[in-house]
């Protein structure tokens, strides 16, 4: 970076175990789907000299080929690590989606990184600045990660990397344009008959030095006298935006004062500033030209990796404490503290088993070391919560479908390990003798319901198992066993998330699924007082069965439940059935009285009955008290209840109207709207559960990917007429 002299892979670009913490860079790439990311690292891959030209390694796989399903969609769609070597760091590649529905990858891959590369393409234009390049933006920013900018896809016919890197200032440096600013400039060559001019190298603007490709390596040459006033331009700028960033008061005034304030200060305070994360350099990157063995602009990014971001000793470790809850201070990134390692992903091998991908924060993990595995506090999502001891197997590390062991893993490293049968994304790995749980962190809530069934009886047999290992591989999942609609529901951040698990599913486990119609959990009520009469009378030979019961039923206010009241006087029931009534009221209230759903918010009154000396029992009232409730909804008003959500979206002001409106739509009330910073409004409103079914997906569309949304179950409430007869008449015909 700078003036810097250029760093050199090590004899293969392999990276192998690291032994110094300062050795290790951790980076996440970051950007919407199409940007470049996987590419990007392919390039890089090829540049430190870890595969070939066509960017295969040995066994002939591809460096970022890691799942059939990104091979059929070419779109990735889970987080995957290259580690490749460069001037003798060890550089970790994390390889992220950029589709919203797997943000929950890219909140692992921030987790496990210590700096990013947010990848945006020329080619997309500034409205790509909004939707989903925005939300990553944010993410990023959330956890407050170093960031540097990569503008891709210069080759691109209307590609202009001035307009970009302006475009970018604008959206992602706030109220301080100049905290983004380009290290380089593309340097075109030749325009070309379809007016294009295409990138053939880069112009340094600390160094003042041309880094040209055309010969098939980086060469470095002076300015000619043509390209120095543009150069000098944003050269100055660049300085004064270094200088802005810098702890030493003195040197602005310095600068200003005509001192020329010499490129190893500046590039000691651009590497500060980076890795503090307020300033945000912008670099290029372009595909190698014709023989040339580097791609353009990545020997300037494993430089800028290498040399300008963070170490893993710069990041504190997240909060630390016993399973019990009592906080713990540890060591930040000590290879010989105690060990404190976090699964980051987890996945299936067909030959291996269950791999866990793991962030070493402190301490040293070994093969065949005995950990404790602590919990992750997710049990709500059907993962559950862990307290138990396991032995490590192999530590690698992965390359393309291969898998190079490793002696062992320090403090800031990233390692694959194997045979972790229990261990699930999220968990904590910690000595077996002292127990240590890390703070988890934040997973987004699936808010997309899947339901499904077994499409056939060996499919059954398989379901339970195939479930359990997509939950342990994915936290952002949610698995609901419904007890009131006896639905499998599968909840997903989004279509494609839904999509993907039916495809995990199946070609993983070989598990055949049928997608159904998603019920919610209705509930029903009496609308006015009914009287009704249960007799259960058999005489067929020998002991008979006979029980009269009469009660009367009332609606109570919303959140009573079922209420039993014995008002039965004169014996006329003995006492010893009393009991056995209110059972059999209340099994026939849980199977319901209209649509089949459970009975709620009433009280049932016990007014008067028969009973026989020998062949009444237990049994006969219990079926004569559900006969009784069944009788008096006959000629009762039954309303049909629907759960009610309080929703709450948080949309940018453009979009306030839009969403407001289509709240509406859906039989909505909006109860307020809250002013937040930066141009956002939080609405809320309640709005039915069966209306926001596939909200998740609407929304997204609807405030073209910038909005988020949250709901909690508020209370049921009678639904329309003429929605309750419908779903009356679905129950009918269905029985």
């Amino acid at each position: 970076m700078g003036d810097k002299a250029h760093a050199h892979p090590g004899a293969a670009g392999r990276a192998a175990a690291a032994d110094r913490p300062a050795d290790v860079r951790n980076v996440v790439l970051v950007g919407p789907s199409g940007s470049g990311k996987t590419t990007l690292v392919e390039a890089l891959a090829l540049t430190a000299g870890a595969v070939n030209r066509a960017g295969r390694v040995e066994d002939g796989t591809c460096v970022s080929d890691y799942d059939d399903i990104e091979r059929r969609r070419q779109r990735s769609v889970q987080l995957s690590l290259v580690p490749v070597d460069w001037g003798g760091c060890k550089v970790n590649l994390l390889d992220t989606p950029g589709y919203a529905d797997f943000v929950g990858e890219l909140r692992a891959g921030l987790r496990a990184a210590d700096a990013a590369l947010f990848v945006v393409s020329a080619a997309d234009g500034p409205e790509s600045m909004a939707g989903t390049t925005r939300a990553l933006w944010e993410e990023c920013a959330a956890v407050g990660m170093p960031r540097a900018i990569v503008i891709t896809h210069l080759e691109a016919a209307r590609a202009d990397f001035d307009e970009m890197t302006r475009v970018c200032a604008q959206a992602f440096g706030g109220d301080d344009p100049d905290a983004v600013l380009p290290l380089y400039l593309p340097l075109h060559g030749e325009r070309t008959a379809d007016g294009h001019s295409p990138v053939t190298g880069l112009i340094g603007l600390l160094s003042q030095r041309i880094h040209a490709y055309a010969s098939g390596a980086l060469e470095e040459s002076a300015p000619d006298a043509a390209q120095v006033p543009g150069l000098e331009e944003a050269r100055a700028r660049l300085i004064e935006g270094i200088i802005a960033e810098s702890e030493d008061e003195t040197l602005m005034d310095r600068y200003l004062g005509g001192e020329e304030i010499d490129v190893k200060t500046l590039v000691d305070d651009l590497e500060r500033a980076v890795a503090r994360g307020t300033f945000h350099p912008v670099l290029a990157a372009a595909p190698a030209p014709e023989g040339a063995r580097q791609g353009i602009g990545t020997v300037e990014l494993l430089e800028l990796i290498t040399g300008g971001f963070p170490t893993p000793l710069e990041r504190a470790a997240p909060a630390v404490s016993t399973p019990d809850g009592v906080p713990r201070a540890i060591p930040v990134c000590d290879p010989d503290g105690p060990l404190v390692a976090e699964v980051v992903k987890t996945a299936s091998d067909p030959y291996v088993g269950r791999v866990s991908l793991v962030r070493v924060f402190s301490g040293t993990l070994r093969p065949d070391d005995t950990v404790h595995v602590s919990g992750h506090g997710l049990a709500d999502r059907g993962h559950e919560d862990h307290d138990l001891d396991e032995r490590v197997g192999a530590l690698s590390v992965p390359f393309g479908k291969q898998q190079r062991p490793l002696s062992h893993c320090i403090a800031g490293d990233l390692a694959c390990v194997a045979k972790l049968g229990r261990a699930e994304t999220g968990d904590t790995l910690s000595a077996k003798d002292d127990p240590l749980l890390m703070a988890p962190w934040d997973m987004p809530d699936p808010l997309l319901p899947l339901a499904i069934q077994a499409h056939g009886k060996a499919d059954e047999d398989k379901l339970s198992q195939g479930l359990a290992r997509l939950v342990a591989e994915d936290p952002t999942m949610r698995l609901e066993q419904n007890p009131d609609t006896h639905q499998v529901v599968l909840w997903c951040l989004g279509e494609a998330h839904a999509d993907v698990t039916l495809e995990r599913l199946s070609g993983r486990y070989g598990v055949q699924v049928d997608v159904v119609p998603h019920r919610v959990s209705l509930r029903e009520t009496f609308a006015d007082r009914a009287t009704g009469r249960g007799r259960h009378v058999k005489q067929s030979g020998g002991h008979g069965q006979y029980a009269v019961c009469e009660i009367e039923v009332e609606p109570l206010p919303n959140g009573s439940g079922i209420e039993f009241v014995d008002k039965v006087v004169g014996g006329a029931v003995p006492r010893q059935f009393i009991p056995s009534v209110e059972k059999g009221v209340r099994a026939q209230a849980a199977r319901g009285v209209a649509a089949g759903c459970p009975l709620i918010d009433v009280r049932v009154t016990l007014i008067d009955g028969k009973a026989h000396s020998v062949d009444s029992s237990d049994a006969a009232f219990q079926t004569a008290g559900a006969l009784a409730l069944r009788e008096a909804a006959t000629d009762a008003r039954i309303h049909l209840l629907e759960p009610v959500a309080e929703v709450r979206v948080l949309v940018s002001d453009d979009y306030v109207g839009a969403v407001m409106s289509d709240l509406s739509g859906r039989r909505g009330r909006v109860v307020g709207t809250e002013q937040a910073p930066d141009g956002w409004t939080l609405v809320r409103a309640e709005v039915p559960e069966i209306e926001i079914g596939r909200y998740a997906v609407d929304l997204r569309a609807l405030s073209h990917g910038t909005a988020r949304f949250s709901r909690d179950y508020v209370r049921h409430e009678p639904m329309p007429a003429h929605i309750g007869e419908r779903i009356r008449e679905q129950a009918a015909n269905s029985a």
